[in-house]
């Protein structure tokens, strides 16, 4: 490996998994949320410090290429991510549907309170 690639993906693996460590840390991303960014960012370092280990890993599994291993592995990462926010979305759809019946039945029960308590305008 050229000893330019090589510091650029070193630099780039690192690069992105300090902004996942950082925004951890200010909290602008939640453990949940942030596993499987941690999980790619570390695997993503660990093989550019070791390039070799794609290859080794690739030959274990059988596949022909090491390059079709990182792109299936990078896939199904964000396809686990997806699943875990579109399940997080579907909880959130869930509550806030809740939410809005609930606040209109307290509405409704205030107004009718309201109507009972309030003498007539004349």
């Amino acid at each position: 490996m050229n000893p330019g690639t090589y510091f650029f993906a070193i630099t780039s693996a690192a690069v992105a998994l300090f902004i996942v460590i950082e925004m951890l840390r200010r909290r602008r991303l939640r453990e949940r949320h942030a596993i499987w960014w941690l999980v790619a960012g570390i695997a993503s370092l660990v093989i550019a410090i070791f390039p070799q280990s794609i290859n080794g890993l690739a030959g274990l599994i059988g596949v022909e290429e090491p390059v079709n291993l990182v792109f299936f592995s990078s896939l199904v990462i964000l396809f686990v991510v997806g699943v875990q926010f579109s399940a997080e979305l579907t909880s959130l759809e869930n509550k806030t549907r809740r939410l809005a019946e609930e606040a209109a039945m307290q509405d409704q029960r205030i107004r009718a309170l309201e109507a009972t308590l309030s003498p007539p305008v004349e």
